[in-house]
């Protein structure tokens, strides 16, 4: 019996799997200033499990959007933004996986686009880190989270989502925001440092700092990425994550330090990770997919 071709995709379909549900004029990689990467990784987590399911969990939100920011009154979607295939890496080592993240996004800067990255658990974030500081050799990272993640090793592996700021700081200076929960290790580990390459403004330090948005702008370098875990929000607002914890910080907040940051310094990548979808809720996941669209808005304002 003869085979029958498959069916060429149609516009809708390839629209359903794009961020934002953009049509090809939008969304081909040669027009857009902007590569959407989904790593749909999970290995190491160690509390609630899913977050392989956050990427597919975002575009799809994202589809629901209005594409005009009443924010910023601008079209943020015209600047081009191209999704990329989800990355083959759910059931790789994950010393592997950090290669594949590290080899892609380093393709998506010689290109000269902005890699934007969907996670996962946090520890995609190292390989898009250590590509960036290879082309960016001036870099910092501002890193949003409830927990510090600087773990030299846990549950056996040095590349667990618990150790991603220990193994950044080794690369490039960062800046915490948000934490609220740490060990002991962690602690004595930031007290030791004569370098200062960790730098955090827990919730405590932001309750008692008045200017403390400044101040975490002012400790970045020139090129900054940032690496934004969805737990650093407040669980009433942010529940879908693998360890939820109390007294995060809100929407507006993250929002204004981002602003003020995108103002200043040249932002050259970003990932948003940790979103555990959650059953018959989807506003986390929307909330995800308008955190990713409005902060490439600050990235590429386009209005005069």
């Amino acid at each position: 019996m003869e085979e029958k071709n498959a069916a060429a995709p149609t516009a809708e379909n390839i629209a359903a799997k794009n961020y934002g549900g953009l049509e090809e004029e939008y969304s081909s990689f040669k027009k857009s200033k902007v590569v959407v990467l989904q790593v749909p990784y999970d290995n190491t987590t160690t509390y609630i499990h899913g977050t392989a399911a956050g990427p597919a969990a975002v575009i799809d939100a994202s589809r629901y959007m209005e594409r005009f920011d009443d924010e910023l009154n601008q079209e943020t979607f015209k600047i081009g933004i191209h999704t990329a295939e989800p990355l083959a890496v759910e059931k790789v080592p994950s010393e592997e996986m950090v290669e594949k993240v590290s080899a892609q996004v380093s393709e998506v800067l010689k290109a000269n686009k902005l890699p934007v990255l969907l996670g996962g658990e946090h520890s995609v974030s190292i390989g898009a880190v250590k590509a960036c500081k290879e082309t960016y050799p001036n870099l910092s990272v501002l890193h949003f989270d409830a927990h510090n993640d600087l773990k030299d090793v846990y549950f056996g592996s040095k590349l667990n989502h618990g150790c991603v700021a220990r193994r950044i700081s080794e690369t490039c200076p960062i800046v915490q925001v948000g934490t609220r929960s740490l060990s002991k290790e962690e602690k004595d580990f930031i007290a030791s440092q004569a370098n200062g390459r960790v730098k955090t403004m827990s919730v405590y330090d932001i309750l008692e700092t008045p200017m403390w948005k400044e101040a975490v702008a002012n400790s970045l370098s020139e090129n900054v990425y940032i690496s934004i875990d969805l737990d650093v929000f407040d669980p009433s607002i942010m529940p879908a994550v693998g360890t939820p914890e109390p007294g995060g910080i809100g929407w507006y907040e993250v929002l204004d330090l981002l602003k003020d940051v995108a103002k200043g310094k040249k932002i050259v990548g970003f990932d948003v990770v940790e979103l555990c979808p959650l059953k018959g809720d989807v506003a986390p996941d929307f909330l995800a997919a308008k955190l990713v669209y409005r902060l490439l808005g600050y990235i590429f304002p386009t209005k005069k």
